[in-house]
């Protein structure tokens, strides 16, 4: 017998990476059973799924875990394909889609991340890493609606959810992102009128007072 529940997603609410798991299963109209994960006090449930790097976001379809932010989105894309698609079919442009992807990872991820937790010098060097790979991706996006052009997709579905950490960035930083990188939030706003963003993306002073807490908890003490 099948379980009454298909899909499962383990998450933790200020997370941007579990995030872009809910936007792509909320822009599918796929059901699913959400559970929120204390990272602090980690679940038997997210240590059986996800035995590796014991992480959010966990999957789970039929009893199996798949585990990765983008992994998840392409998974989705491809169990639900008949469902607005968010990976282009011509396969060059899916391997730039998963490219800029990545890139968000790697680059905008870890730099922006420096912003909160590092002083000095090194917050410096952050920023500017972070901006830089903000202008990249404003090149990318050109004069486009979405990354992939007239249809949200996988790299917005990647890059959405730091919008909401925008303002904790500024905050430590000292910046406005709008001031650098203007064409990025209006595509941002766009983004938002979707209900599948609108109303996965946390308000952004709640992430900004989770920072705080945990900077307290984890950094100070």
């Amino acid at each position: 017998m099948e379980d009454k529940v298909k899909v499962i997603l383990l998450g933790s609410g200020f997370s941007m990476f579990g995030m872009r798991a809910m936007i792509a299963l909320e822009d599918k109209g796929i059901k699913y059973e959400y559970m929120e994960q204390d990272l602090t006090n980690k679940s038997p449930l997210l240590l059986e799924m996800n035995p590796i790097h014991k992480k959010i976001p966990v999957l789970i379809h039929h009893g199996r875990p798949i585990c990765e932010s983008l992994i998840i989105v392409e998974y989705i894309d491809t169990v639900w394909k008949s469902n607005a698609p968010l990976l282009p079919s011509d396969p060059y442009q899916r391997a730039q889609a998963r490219f800029w992807a990545d890139f968000i990872d790697q680059k905008v991820y870890h730099a922006s991340r420096r912003i909160w937790t590092t002083d000095g010098d090194k917050k410096e060097v952050a920023k500017k890493e972070f901006f830089e790979s903000l202008k990249q991706l404003e090149e990318v996006l050109g004069d486009k609606p979405y990354f992939g052009g007239d249809t949200f997709g996988f790299v917005d579905v990647a890059l959405i959810p730091f919008y909401c950490w925008f303002y904790t960035y500024e905050t430590f930083g000292g910046f406005k992102v709008e001031a650098e990188c203007p064409k990025l939030i209006s595509w941002a706003k766009r983004c938002m009128q979707k209900e599948s963003v609108s109303k996965t993306l946390v308000d952004e002073k709640e992430v900004y007072e989770s920072v705080l807490d945990y900077k307290k908890k984890f950094v100070l003490s």
